[in-house]
This record gives C-alpha cells, structure tokens and sequence, in this order.
C-alpha cells in the first residue's frame, strides 16, 4: 500500500473517530502532497514517488521540532504540544529512524567503503549515507558523528 493510500485510508479512520487533531494533521499532509504534485507537473510528473513523498514527511516533521523550540522559548507551551501531537502523526508513516548504535555501524561501513581518510572526504560518506540509508537516518544527527569519526 502506498503512501498516499495509507493517508486517505487513515483520514477517513480519523473523522469516523471523531478524531479532530489527527484529521487535521492528515488533511495538511495530504494538502502539502498536492502542493508536491503540482510542483513537479512542469516536469513531466504527475504523482510524486513514495521516496519523495517520506523527504517531504521528514521536511515537516524537522519545520515543526524547530517550531516546538521556539514555542518552548516563548513559554507557548500549548502551542508546543500542538506541534508535537502533529509530528507524531507525521512520524508514523515513516519508515522507524536508526538508533545510535545503528547509526555508527553504518557510519563506519559509509567510511570504509568510500575510503575517506579526512574530514575532506566528508561529502562522500555522506553521499554513501544517504544512498544507503536516506529512509532510514537522520542526516542531521549523522554530520556531526562523521565528522568526529573523520578526526574533525
């Protein structure tokens, strides 16, 4: 079952329940994946793919952690749980995030494979990670941890 399947299936699951947050979640997913749609028909495409699809569920989900820290910062905590009920939504139509343990192994595989000796070498263990595991790790956690590893 695709994506964009699961999504109308799980919004129609969520006005039987009277389940007001989680509809309105799905509703602003599935209006951002027209927005998508339509950006990429000058391209000759008419539904994006279900890659695509996840790049733009992460892309939402980190828009609202940055919102939640600023929330936080001005004391809005209402607000703040709002936008964590929504990444929840968000999160759990993608695929389940590597832990830190899984992360380094997969860092170290990146390493060895690319033969990166330097820091310099970053941009291709990072290029490796995400050919490998784009679905799967978060990039933002994963910079840092190779940038140690490369003795940066």
């Amino acid at each position: 079952m695709s994506l964009r399947d699961q999504f109308s299936d799980q919004l129609k699951a969520s006005m039987k329940a009277g389940d007001a947050a989680r509809t309105s979640t799905l509703r602003m997913i599935l209006a951002r994946l027209k927005e998508a749609d339509i950006a990429a028909r000058p391209k000759g495409i008419d539904k994006i793919a279900d890659e695509e699809v996840a790049a733009m569920l992460r892309g939402m989900v980190k828009s609202r952690r940055e919102s939640v820290a600023l929330y936080r910062q001005g004391k809005r905590q209402d607000l703040a749980e709002k936008e964590e009920a929504e990444i929840r939504v968000i999160e759990s139509f993608l695929p389940q995030q590597m832990d830190e343990a899984a992360m380094a192994q997969a860092i170290d595989a990146a390493i060895a494979e690319s033969g990166a000796a330097s820091v310099k070498d970053m941009g291709r263990v990072m290029a490796a990670l995400r050919s490998k595991h784009a679905a799967t790790i978060d990039m933002a956690r994963a910079g840092p941890m190779v940038k140690s590893k490369l003795g940066g």
